[in-house]
């Protein structure tokens, strides 16, 4: 069943100012095309914009509620659904390169949500301070949804770690060798020996300068122990050793306008 976020939805919003990465990195060759639909009445819904989360490109239903959203990426695909008088709605699809499919997105009004909504007692919310920037939106949307470990650029200044083993040493599953004249490696506990995780810097797979990353340039650090913990953006990378994302403080990423 599709998530609906309703517009003022600080998640909604938090997605729509950090748009990730660069515009180029996101394209490819799949494509979707399809339908957005009122649910509750069937009939087709006429003002809607489909969104790709990717990098924020738009496509706009024409008169018979009809889309066409092509040059999509392979993998994991996250579209929002926006339409006046409905909540944020977002659907999750799988692509294989060069795939075109059909699907048919079902919306909900927020009228017929608000009829259903049980109201709950008001309780106080807190939560780590974003990472401020557009590269950082995969970051924090994944943050968002607690899997996996994280470590902001807040967390290693309190920390007052002086590497990257040290900012990692204390999280669950994490295992760190020393010894050999080699200097300490960070190792899963449930890896095999001699297994070591992947390394990605700022979403490009970095084996060799990921572990040796000076602390100072790391404004964010994501940590998965194994497959079952690695999200979908990264399963084409050999996740059975874990996975290590780092994120850095390079110059943020220009849009096109």
């Amino acid at each position: 069943m599709p998530l609906r976020l309703p517009l003022a939805s600080p998640l909604f919003l938090l997605i729509s100012l950090l748009a990730p990465h660069s515009a180029a990195a996101q394209k490819g060759d799949a494509r979707i095309r399809g339908s957005v639909v009122d649910k509750m009445t069937g009939k087709p819904v006429t003002k809607a914009d489909i969104v790709f989360a990717g990098d924020t490109r738009t496509v706009t239903v024409d008169s018979a509620g009809h889309f066409l959203f092509t040059d999509l990426p392979a993998g994991i695909v996250r579209l929002y659904i926006r339409s006046p008088g409905y909540p944020v709605t977002t659907a999750v699809v799988a692509l294989a390169k060069g795939d075109d499919m059909e699907r048919r997105f079902d919306i909900d009004s927020s009228a017929a949500g608000k009829a259903n909504a049980q109201h709950l007692p008001r309780v106080a919310i807190s939560a780590p301070a974003p990472l401020r920037g557009a590269r950082y939106a995969d970051f924090e949307r994944r943050r968002i949804t607690g899997r996996g470990q994280y470590r902001t650029a807040e967390d290693i200044e309190k920390g007052n770690y002086n590497n990257l083993v040290d900012a990692v040493r204390d999280m669950r599953g994490v295992q760190i060798d020393c010894g050999g004249g080699a200097g300490c490696y960070i190792r899963m506990a449930r890896a095999p020996m001699q297994c070591l995780p992947q390394y990605i810097v700022d979403d490009r797979p970095d084996p060799e300068f990921g572990p040796n990353i000076a602390i100072r340039d790391v404004a964010g650090i994501e940590v998965y122990n194994g497959p079952t913990d690695t999200p979908g953006e990264y399963a084409g990378v050999d996740a059975g050793c874990g996975v290590i994302v780092i994120w850095t403080r390079s110059t943020p990423i220009q849009h096109k306008p």
